[in-house]
């Protein structure tokens, strides 16, 4: 019996608390619209929503940077991503939330309140920024415009130093035309040490975003403006596995192929191999490189004097071979060259020794015409050659074994004479060899000072 009565007062108070339930929605949903029509009824978005208009509207701004999208070395642009808040207090939407059901916040369309027509002076470009509609309004008139902008702002792009460069990116925020005070909603250290939203696996790092509030006069009034200084910094790591040290290896390889006689013909080869292998890197990546018609980054200029200095290093091994294969009628032309470089090239020996060395040559080549020595044999081994009427088998053995050394005499003195040649040649890559590590010792201690004059600046 008693279940049953419980049943029956169940049924009997359903309709009773479904009704109750649909009243209380219309009449949450009522006092929203009456709110919102309330509220816009006569407000007039284009008026500065302020009751005594020589007050200027106080706008609080708030700026976190997301991440920087793009550097555009060559038209000094800077595409970053971030979240921007707008909080200011409009006098004309203001209720008592008593009187509305206790509502003490609603979001409104932006288009259909007054916004302050804060701009960023920077701004070159559109970004691909989501579109926000609403801002939300409390009941004391308090109005918040959170969005994410993506800026494309010119910046004065330092590129010296490039990979090790750090940019300092400015976002100048002022009013365009109306009477509006900027101020910081947060403290200004707590903005420029707010890193924890930027994402740090880009290729730039965030460091900090000071920030300072200056005016500016224009047209005979005085505009408001607050700086942001995005200072950012490059990870160089990439760039220096991929550029740098490939190119440090390159060299290396090239001063160390020094040491391949250059009479075996494959010194040549190698060092058009090593060029060759430069030039399709540096193609290659390039295009990393951040171009820009003021300045040359100090990279650009590393990349081409190591071209150069490999090309001067396979010249100095084309001349030397060249040297290797003259024929004998150009080196009689250039003894005179060849023995003062023997002269001087000679550290074994005085000043006099090696000028008598050198004049001995000259007449010893002069009375032999170059280096047709004189082979004439001995009167002794004519009379042995000439031709016997005896046809003995031991003097006919003789004469084999006299023109045999005969021969071989001439043999070992064409020999000796190239050995020389040789080794005149020897000396001047070895000379040229110094040269070049006194080039490439300029250049990494130049490298080195403009590095140190940089960093000290």
């Amino acid at each position: 019996l008693n279940l049953f009565a419980v049943f029956y007062l169940i049924v009997r108070m359903c309709p009773v608390l479904l009704l109750s339930l649909l009243l209380s929605g219309k009449s949450s949903r009522s006092a929203l619209n009456q709110l919102t029509r309330l509220l816009l009824r006569k407000y007039n978005y284009g008026v500065r929503p302020v009751q005594n208009w020589t007050k200027p509207t106080t706008v609080y701004i708030d700026l976190i940077i997301q991440s920087v999208l793009d550097v555009d070395g060559q038209t000094q642009k800077v595409t970053t991503s971030i979240w921007y808040r707008q909080i200011w207090n409009d006098e004309f939407l203001v209720w008592d939330p008593e009187e509305f059901d206790g509502i003490t916040e609603i979001s409104l369309s932006s288009d259909a309140i007054w916004v302050p027509d804060v701009i960023i002076s920077e701004f070159v470009d559109v970004g691909k920024s989501p579109v926000i509609p609403y801002v939300y309004v409390n009941c004391s008139g308090t109005v918040k415009n959170y969005k994410p902008i993506q800026v494309v702002s010119a910046c004065h792009l330092e590129i010296y130093a490039f990979p090790f460069d750090k940019q300092n990116c400015t976002l100048t925020f002022r009013s365009w035309l109306h009477s509006v005070d900027l101020a910081l909603w947060r403290p200004a250290e707590e903005i420029a040490n707010d890193t924890k939203d930027f994402m740090n696996d880009g290729e730039w790092e965030l460091l900090s975003v000071p920030s300072h509030y200056c005016t500016l006069e224009q047209e005979d009034r005085d505009y408001a403006q607050i700086q942001f200084n995005v200072l950012i910094r490059r990870r160089p790591l990439l760039y220096v596995v991929s550029l740098l040290i490939p190119s440090i290896f390159f060299m290396v390889v090239d001063v160390t192929s020094f040491y391949l006689p250059p009479n075996s013909g494959t010194r040549i080869t190698f060092k058009t191999s090593i060029l060759l292998g430069f030039t399709v890197i540096r193609v290659n990546l390039m295009d990393e490189i951040p171009a820009t018609a003021i300045k040359t980054p100090l990279i650009g200029v590393f990349f081409a004097v190591c071209m150069a200095l490999l090309v001067l290093s396979l010249a100095m091994s084309i001349f030397v071979v060249k040297l290797l294969h003259y024929s004998e009628k150009e080196v009689k032309e250039m003894s005179m060259s060849a023995c003062l470089l023997d002269k001087y090239g000679s550290m074994d020996q005085s000043f006099i020794e090696s000028a008598f060395t050198s004049m001995k040559t000259l007449d010893d080549m002069e009375q032999s015409g170059g280096f047709e020595f004189d082979l004439s044999p001995e009167p002794d081994l004519f009379s042995l050659t000439e031709v016997s009427n005896s046809d003995s088998p031991l003097e006919k053995i003789l004469q084999e074994v006299v023109s045999l050394r005969l021969y071989l005499q001439e043999e070992d003195n064409e020999g000796s004479s190239q050995s020389y040649w040789v080794e005149l040649c020897l000396k001047v890559d070895k000379l040229l060899f110094c040269v070049y590590l006194l080039i490439m010792l300029i250049y990494v201690m130049t490298l080195l000072l403009l590095w140190g004059v940089w960093s000290s600046a």
